[in-house]
């Protein structure tokens, strides 16, 4: 199966309410919960939420998520970066094995 036209987005994204203290494990868990359930791979960071899909799909899971943190919070950040790349799937491991393999060695991730 040739992937010359399928564009596949890796986003990593980081949803931060404000006023609301500290820690903001319960809505981290929150947004987690929903990315979970979807069909979404991810991987999860201590800096955010690494995704990868389409583009549209992977738009839609961000929002879904922000919304569910602006619930209850006045004022809601949310940072996300993007990268599309024509012709590729399974990035999310396959990034990581590259470096790897330029290093010789298994990396802690």
């Amino acid at each position: 199966m040739s992937l010359a036209g399928i564009v596949m987005t890796i986003a990593e994204f980081s949803i931060t309410p404000i006023g609301k203290g500290a820690s903001v494990g319960t809505y981290v868990a929150r947004c987690l919960d929903i990315v979970d359930r979807s069909s979404v791979p991810y991987r999860l960071n201590p800096m955010g939420t690494v995704v990868e899909g389409e583009f549209d799909d992977i738009l839609k899971l961000i929002a879904r998520c922000h919304k569910a943190v602006a619930e209850d919070c006045d004022r809601v950040s949310t940072i996300v970066k993007i990268d599309d790349r024509k012709g590729t799937a399974g990035q999310l491991e396959a990034k990581v094995k590259d470096v790897e393999r330029r290093l010789g060695r298994k990396l802690r991730t």
